[in-house]
This record gives structure tokens, C-alpha cells and sequence, in this order.
């Protein structure tokens, strides 16, 4: 558990950085000259963590130079990793945390100091997975939610109650009318209520606002209902060095990583480091994109990390892809990540790092990198990682970083070789195989004309237009007959003419919901709008054209960076939050427009940048209907018509009679990057930063103890002491057989972690429910056992609760099994607690794969609490093997070609196993049965370190004993 250091073997390639930071470093490439050269990025910073923390032990010398010879032991090998930092979120982090505080009391009992008991790694947690939606426009809080409980009890504990707020800003189209008037389209005295919880400013009037009531008065719920697991992050956070706790309200932990806690270089003791970090938030993988190596984990992996452990991997491969050449006219960020994503999904890269390089990769802004690392579950990679280049350390730069940082962080980089350069010569890393991926191949496209799906290239969109007109009725053609198709109507509008035909646009709608929520597509829609402008094009006015934001956010960065006139200017006027068009609520369109469609039997079009599309949805009179990206939608406006070759026809002519085409006024990508990372990711950072350091008025006067160790309350429900620690003895004891166990399930393959595990709601019926009710609880405050992660109790309980386990004593799904002394079916606790009080140890039977599925701490804590000592199966999800030997279990497996089934085993005998006294990884044991059978089992340890964790009775014991 010491600090990161050189340990006793590596020390040697410690130096001072040559700048005037003085700052140490590991010189790694002098460990392995060409060798090291030839490694991809992402090896390079697993190398330096084991280098940096290589002790002959937890990692060997053996692991370094396996990772330094990775293109000959890649996916052979198991290597350690050490991450600078882990990241929790609340519901997996409360376990955690619980464990560390019940190991204080452990470490005390045993005569040591508890004070001394610190996580060995930093650790952030986040609360961001306690919110409940119990107000919003629809929800009306006369009842609380699932598991709220009483509303004057959550009344009561609640730390504050919501101050009087002045009536928000009310806004009108156009800007018209004070604030205070009353709001547009809805009955008088009704609240305007916003969707983000972000908003600065009225949508209308670009006036300061206070947050939104309702997100103030959900946070209030948030805090009275989970008064008692905030006290104890809070408790938490006061007294574990190494430990952050971002409070409710702040933003979702994948958020806060990127924004507030990445650091791209690490440093410790005046030690420069790579920064990394394993969590348990699915959305780890986005601090990829930052150059920051990180991935998701379960629970006994993380605490593991947070205790001194290394995470434990293969040695992966490493897939490189080589982006080149540059984005075509009209391609907007989107569409690059999108068509990146299918590459990569084609590519088959499922269980692999991919890593990304060449020239192309400078089209990439932070935010394309971030989204496409963010994917990885989209085409299966464990990790898409863009190594640290200039665009990144421009963009940390806007961020906040201060220039002599920054300096330094380049110099320390460059000196390990870590900085990515497109300049050819030396260092240059080789993969296991190269996809690649000529931006130049992706096109901009639309979908339609009546299904999302139907997607068409924007160079395509004239022909493929006259091709439906032409086609039969079905989901692409409306079979206009060949007389008919060039026919035209003539319109009088606000005193001028116009003239309608087959393919008019007469509804643009441009919004930042789903699919287009990102901000380089909506500023690209700005810039396009003000260079339009500028040359003096305009759309015709009978076009029903409307700018709906998904929040205040979006409003704010168009008016900072100053597109927001030029948006209106073109009729895109902002018309408020929420879904509007694309669900079919657009205004009616002119008298002489729906007159025209009628005449003329013409199939007009609306363009809109939604993900809904089907016939008749905007509009029963518009029958063609496309989905855009933003710009697309304000081009497509400005042309009047989608039966245009933006290729060869001009959009219009200026006041000088030149004509204008798209391309002479579409915004370049590097414009769009830069008003992105100077008008919305600086405010955006600079806002995170002083909300987080501010915090906020509930959390701030939240009351929490600051003793050395946590007041236990034995009358919670949610927080509770675990028994992990109650036989823990100074000194590690023999390790002492298993004798006569009763099997508690009989499983066939397969069984995953959800069966196993508690998740979910807490069902009526089970035996959570009974000891809940037994402590005084309704039925509509047992919550969920998300939120009661932190009580034993309850988790336990529900562990093999799953009505979907298949336990071959009772033949059908059910979380019920046998006990065999008195006969009876009961549920899986009640057994155990038989089994428990009878002193009677238990083991599990399975077949192929047990434990698969998602990584869940508790699918292991939950059986070694039912009193499992083993379970013999036919082979395992590695996790989930890991997660049994930290805990405490012995994971047995059949020998090659056996099974229960094969050995004639029914579950109904007891089964005794003995352990030699010095146990090595992978040794048979003897398992012998109450019907004389003797069969041999391997002990499925792979290493060392797992052998000593099961000897010391599991991680927690192992970790307790060295505080002690």
C-alpha cells in the first residue's frame, strides 16, 4: 500500500525533467530503445505503471519485460495495472466505501490505529445515480415515487427547504415583450419550465434566470430521501485521504471526469506520471479521447485498486486505426463519428484496444474523440484510445490548465515519447493489424422521405428525389404520374409571387434533441446562417422555419459566439424547449401554401434535424419528409426546395446577381472546432469548476460526523457494518478444509452475474421485503437495492433472488432451493441461514461459464455471506473468478471433459476438499463425496497474489492485516 515509486529494481531510470519545473520522472525508452519505439501509446502507459510500481511481488520484473515484448506475448500473458486514480459513482461506490469504514473498526479491534486506514490509490465518487424524477411537467407530486417513502417523512429530514424563488422568466417569439409577460401558447400563471439543468439564460431574452423549480425541487426530494447515504460520502469524504465526493447535482460522473478531474500527467511526491483510471461508470472510456488510458470495472476490482491492488488484464491486442485524408464538403461532426463507428463495427475489434493515428486525426475535435471512445460498446473494443497530441493540448489550454503546467506536461510527454506527432521518423508503433479510414469516404447524407432509415447521400438527394416521384407507392416512392412531375403552382405571399413544384420545402426545422445534441452541428448551423447572410441570401417566407434548443445551454453558446441574429435573421427564430415539430406540433402553414399542395397535388417536403420522419408526421398535408443535420436544414431553407444538386446548382444569387452555392458559404470544420472549444467548452469547464468548488446549499449545510470511526445507527436501513471482518485474527490461519458441505444450488451453464446478484427493485414477495417490513418499512419506501448497496442485510437477501434462476433441485425458474436435512423448499436465504445455524458449510455446482456477464461486486459478496466456502464449476467468466477468490471463495473446476452431469453427481451428496499446506496456482485437489466418490478438481488461482488473497480469507482481510 506504499506510494507509487520506481520500487527496487527500475529506480535507475529516475530524472529530472529538463525544464524549469525540475520534475522527476521514470525514463522509460532508455528500458527499451527500438523495442519500446515499436509499442503502441496505450502499452507504452501500461509499461511505465508497472516500471513505476514493479516491488518483485504484486508486479515482477517478468511483467515488465512481457509488456515491453508485447508483440510477441500479446494475448498470452496476464499483466498487472496500476491506474493513477478511480472513479465511482454512487450505487457502486457506497459498497466501497462501507468496507473501508467497517475495516477501521477491524483494524482497531486487532490493535491498530484506524486512522491509519486510508484508500492507497485517489478516488472520486460521484452521486449521480440517487436522482429520481419526482417532479417534472408531467409527474405531479401528490404521491411519491417508488421507494420515497413517506413525503412529511422525506419532508422532515430534508436539510433545506426550497427558499420563495421569483417566477421565472417567461419568453415570447421574437423577443417581444417584457420577461414578466405572460408565456406564449400556454394558459396564464403556468411555469415555463426547462429541460437541462444548466440553463443560464432565457431563451428569449438572454437574461440571467434562476435554475429551474424543478430541478430545485427534485434535488430537495433527492437530499430527505437519501439523507442517510449522503451523511456517510460526506463523513466519507472528511476523513479518507485520497477521497472526493462530487455531490448530487453537480453532473453525471462521465461528465465530471472529462471536465473537472482528467489531468492528462499525473503527479505525485514531484513523480510525473501518466494519468488513468478504471471505474465503474459504463462512460470510463470517454476519457479516452482525452488520451487518458481508462475503462470500466466491477466492484471488487475497483475496491482492489482503491486498497493498493493492481487490476489484472491480458495482454490485449492492439488495433490501429490509421485515419487519413479530410473531411468532404458538407460532412459535419456527426457524420464522421457515425461513419467511424461502422468502420470499426466491421472491422471486428470486440475485446481489443483500438488506438488511433495519422493524419486525419487532426479533423478530430476532443469532443469527436470523446463521443467515438465513448462508442466502444457500439462495435465491442474494450477502448478506443487517441493519444495525447496538439488538438488535446490545445484543448486543455481552454479548459483552465495554466500555461506553465501545460509547458510542462508537453516537455514531460515528449521526453516519454507519449505525444503523438504526424511527422514521420523514428517511434512510429506497430499494431497487431491497421484498419483504415479515409475520412474523404464519408459523405454527408439525409434520411428520407418517409423512414429514418432510408438513408440518402446528399449528392444523391436530386436523384433519388425524382426516383420516388417516379416509384410506386410504398416506403420511398409516391407515384406521380410522369405528366405530372414537373408540374408547378404559383403562390401570392406577403406581397410577392412564388411558385411551388414537387420537392418544395415548406417546413425547416432545426433542433438539438437526440442525434443532433451535438454542439459543433448546431454552431455549424449558426455559421452557415451568418456567411448566408453576409452574401445575401434569405429564405422565402412562406417556409414555416422554427429553432427549438434541447436547453438553455445551446441558446447560451449561439448567442456567445454571435450566430444567434443570423439563425433569425433566416427565420429561425428561437420557438422554445422541448419536442415541437418533430412530433407533429408545427403552426398550419399559409392558407396559399396548403391551397398550392392542393392544386397541384405536389409533394412538398419538411426538412427537420430530429430522428422522426414518417409520412404525414409534420404535417397531413406534407408528404416528404428528410432528416438533416442542422446546417442541412438551414441549406436546404435557403435553396427552397430539396430537388437541387448543391454540386451544380446555386442556392441563389446575392445582391450583385454572382450566384452562391452551398459550398461558397458552408462554415470549414477547423472554424467550427474553434468556436466549439473557445464559446462552449471554456464556459462550460469554467461553470463545472466553480459549482463543484461552490457546491451547493443542501449538500453544504448537510450535517455528517467527524469521528475517526462512523457512527454506526443499528436502526438504518441503508447503511450497515458488514460481517466480512467478524472472525478476522491477527495472523492468517491454516487454511482449513471443507468438510461434508451441502450443495445450495445446482446450476447448469451460463448462469450469469444478474442472476446472482441483487438489482432492481425490491419485490414484495422476497425475503428483502420481509426483513424491511420487519424494520418498520411500507412497501413504497423499500427503494431499490441499488440504493441499499450499503446494508448487508438487505443484499444478502437478495442475492439468488433472480425469479429467473434455474436451480436443478426444483426443476423450473425460481430463486428457491432444497434443504436437504429437513426436506424443505425455501428460498435461497432462508436455506443458507439453515445451512449458517446447523454449521454447515455450502458449495455451488455449475457447468460452463458461471458468473458471466456484467462485473457485480456483490455476486461474489452475497454467496460468501450465505456461507459459500467453494464452487465447483466447469469453467468461469474470469472476472467473476477474481471476484470469488477477493472475497474469500474458492473457485474449484472440473477437470477437462468432466462435469456433475458426467460424474454422476446429483447435488444431494456432501462434499469434503482438503488444501495442501503450501497451495500453488492451478494444483488438483481430491474432492471426495458422502457416497465414497473421489474425483479431482482444479484450484483455479492463476498466480501467486491470488493464492496469498485466499489465504488471508480474501482481499478485505488481506488489506486489514497490513493496516494492523
Amino acid at each position: 500500500m506504499d506510494a507509487p515509486s520506481a520500487g527496487y529494481i527500475f529506480e535507475y531510470l529516475i530524472e529530472t525533467l529538463n525544464d524549469s519545473s525540475h520534475k522527476k520522472f521514470i525514463n522509460v525508452p532508455k528500458l527499451g530503445g527500438t523495442k519500446y519505439d515499436a509499442l503502441p501509446y496505450s502499452i507504452r502507459v501500461l509499461l511505465e505503471a508497472a516500471v513505476r510500481r514493479c516491488d518483485g511481488f504484486l508486479t515482477k520484473e517478468e511483467d515488465v519485460r512481457n509488456i515491453l515484448d508485447w508483440s510477441a506475448t500479446r494475448s498470452l500473458v496476464e499483466v498487472p495495472f496500476f491506474p493513477a486514480r478511480v472513479l465511482l459513482q454512487d450505487f457502486t461506490g457506497i459498497p466501497a466505501m462501507v468496507d473501508l469504514a467497517a475495516m477501521r473498526e477491524a483494524v482497531k479491534t486487532l490493535g491498530g490505529d484506524p486512522k491509519d486506514v486510508h484508500p492507497a490509490c485517489p478516488t472520486d465518487l460521484t452521486v449521480d445515480h440517487s436522482l429520481q424524477l419526482d417532479f417534472s411537467r408531467c409527474a405531479a407530486p401528490s404521491t411519491p415515487g417508488p421507494g420515497s417513502g413517506d413525503p412529511q417523512r422525506a419532508g422532515k429530514v430534508s436539510p433545506l427547504k426550497a427558499q420563495p424563488r421569483k417566477p421565472p422568466c417567461r419568453g415570447q417569439a421574437a423577443g417581444r415583450g417584457p420577461c414578466e409577460s405572460g408565456e406564449l401558447g400556454r394558459s396564464p400563471g403556468r411555469p415555463s419550465t426547462q429541460i437541462e439543468n444548466t440553463p443560464v439564460l432565457c431563451p428569449f431574452h438572454l437574461q440571467p434566470v434562476p435554475e429551474p423549480e424543478m430541478v430545485l425541487k427534485n434535488q430537495e426530494v433527492e437530499f430527505g430521501r437519501n439523507r442517510e447515504r449522503l451523511q456517510f460520502f460526506k463523513w466519507s469524504s472528511r476523513v479518507f485521504r485520497n477521497v472526493a465526493v462530487i455531490p448530487p447535482g453537480t453532473g453525471m460522473a462521465h461528465q465530471v471526469n472529462l471536465e473537472y478531474l482528467s489531468r492528462a500527467v499525473c503527479e505525485d511526491d514531484g513523480l510525473l506520471f501518466p494519468d488513468s483510471v478504471v471505474g465503474t461508470d459504463s462512460h470510463v472510456t470517454m476519457v479516452n479521447g482525452l488520451g487518458i488510458l481508462g475503462w470500466g470495472v466491477g466492484g471488487i476490482e475497483t475496491e482492489a485498486v482503491m486498497l493498493g491492488l493492481p487490476v489484472s488484464l491480458t495482454l490485449p491486442e492492439v488495433v490501429g486505426c490509421q485515419v487519413t485524408g479530410s473531411p468532404n464538403a458538407f460532412v459535419t461532426s456527426i457524420d464522421i463519428v457515425l461513419g467511424i463507428t461502422k468502420h470499426l463495427r466491421q472491422a471486428g475489434v470486440a475485446g481489443k484496444f483500438v488506438e488511433f493515428f495519422g493524419s486525419g486525426v487532426a479533423h478530430l475535435s476532443v469532443v469527436d474523440r470523446t463521443t467515438i471512445a465513448n462508442m466502444c460498446p457500439e462495435y465491442g473494443a474494450t477502448l478506443s484510445f487517441f493519444p495525447v497530441d496538439n488538438v488535446t493540448l490545445q484543448h486543455l489550454a481552454h479548459t483552465g490548465f495554466d500555461k506553465a503546467k501545460l509547458e510542462t506536461m508537453e516537455t514531460y510527454l515528449k521526453a516519454v515519447k507519449l505525444l503523438r506527432s504526424d511527422q514521420s521518423g523514428s517511434g512510429q508503433p506497430e499494431y497487431s493489424q491497421v484498419i483504415q479510414v479515409n475520412l474523404s469516404s464519408i459523405v454527408a447524407s439525409v434520411s428520407g422521405p418517409k423512414r429514418p432509415q432510408d438513408r440518402v447521400a446528399v449528392t444523391d438527394m436530386k436523384s433519388d428525389f425524382r426516383a420516388c416521384l417516379r416509384e410506386k407507392v410504398g416506403f420511398k416512392g409516391f407515384q406521380i404520374a410522369a405528366e405530372k412531375q414537373n408540374a408547378t403552382v404559383s403562390i401570392y405571399y406577403e406581397g410577392r409571387d412564388y411558385r411551388l413544384s414537387h420537392g418544395s420545402v415548406v417546413i425547416a426545422a432545426v433542433t438539438s434533441c437526440t442525434n443532433n445534441c451535438n454542439p459543433s452541428v448546431m454552431l455549424a448551423a449558426g455559421l452557415l446562417a451568418r456567411n448566408a447572410v453576409e452574401a445575401g441570401l434569405r429564405v422565402k417566407p412562406y417556409i414555416r422555419t422554427s429553432l427549438s434548443p434541447g436547453g438553455g445551454m445551446v441558446t447560451h453558446y449561439l448567442s456567445a459566439s454571435g450566430v444567434l441574429p443570423y439563425l433569425s435573421k433566416l427565420g429561425f427564430d428561437i420557438v422554445g424547449y422541448g419536442c415541437s415539430t418533430c412530433v407533429g406540433n408545427t403552426a398550419p402553414l399559409s392558407e396559399a401554401v396548403l391551397g398550392a399542395v392542393k392544386q397541384g397535388d405536389l409533394v412538398t417536403c419538411g426538412v427537420l434535424s430530429g430522428n422522426k420522419n414518417f409520412e404525414g408526421r409534420l404535417c397531413d398535408c406534407v408528404r416528404a419528409n428528410y432528416l438533416a443535420s442542422p446546417p442541412l436544414v438551414v441549406a436546404y431553407a435557403i435553396a427552397g426546395t430539396v430537388d437541387i444538386d448543391f454540386q451544380t446548382e446555386p442556392l441563389g444569387t446575392g445582391p450583385t446577381g454572382k450566384d452562391i452555392y452551398l459550398q461558397d458559404i458552408w462554415p470549414r470544420l477547423e472554424e467550427v472546432h474553434q468556436v466549439e472549444e473557445e464559446r462552449v467548452i471554456r464556459p462550460m469547464f469554467k461553470a463545472l469548476k466553480e459549482k463543484i468548488e461552490t457546491g451547493n446549499k443542501w449538500w453544504n449545510s448537510l450535517e455528517a460526523p467527524e469521528s475517526v470511526l462512523f457512527p454506526w445507527d443499528v436502526k438504518s436501513t441503508y447503511i450497515r457494518c458488514p460481517s466480512f471482518f467478524d472472525k478476522l485474527t491477527k495472523e492468517p490461519v491454516a487454511l482449513r478444509p471443507i468438510e461434508n458441505a451441502h450443495v445450495l444450488l445446482h446450476l447448469g451453464d451460463c448462469v450469469t452475474t444478474d442472476h446472482i446478484s441483487p438489482a432492481g427493485s425490491i419485490a414484495r414477495s422476497s425475503t428483502a421485503a420481509k426483513y424491511l417490513m420487519s424494520r418498520g418499512l411500507t412497501p413504497r419506501e423499500f427503494n431499490s437495492y441499488g440504493a441499499r448497496r450499503g446494508n448487508d442485510a438487505v443484499m444478502t437477501r437478495g442475492t439468488f433472488a433472480n425469479i429467473k434462476l434455474f436451480n436443478k433441485f426444483i426443476g423450473k425458474p425460481a430463486p428457491k432451493t432444497v434443504h436437504f436435512p429437513s426436506g424443505q423448499t425455501l428460498d435461497v436465504f432462508e436455506a443458507a441461514e439453515l445451512y449458517q445455524k446447523e454449521g454447515v458449510p455450502l458449495i455451488i455446482l455449475a457447468g460452463k461459464k458461471y458468473g458471466s456477464g456484467n462485473s457485480r461486486d456483490w455476486a461474489a459478496k452475497g454467496p460468501y455471506l450465505l456461507g459459500v466456502k467453494a464452487v465447483l464449476a466447469e469453467s468461469y467468466e474470469k472476472i467473476h473468478k477474481d471476484h470469488l477468490i477477493g472475497i474469500g471463495i474458492a473457485p474449484l473446476q472440473f477437470l477437462p471433459g468432466e462435469s456433475a452431469g458426467s460424474l454422476g453427481l446429483s447435488g444431494r451428496e456432501t462434499f469434503s476438499v482438503t488444501f495442501p499446506a503450501e497451495l500453488s496456482p492451478g494444483v488438483t485437489l481430491n474432492v471426495k463425496t458422502s457416497t465414497g466418490k473421489v474425483f479431482g478438481a482444479i484450484a483455479a488461482f492463476e498466480n501467486d497474489v491470488e493464492v496469498t488473497l485466499y489465504k488471508h480469507g480474501g482481499l478485505l482481510n488481506f488489506v486489514a492485516r497490513k493496516f494492523s
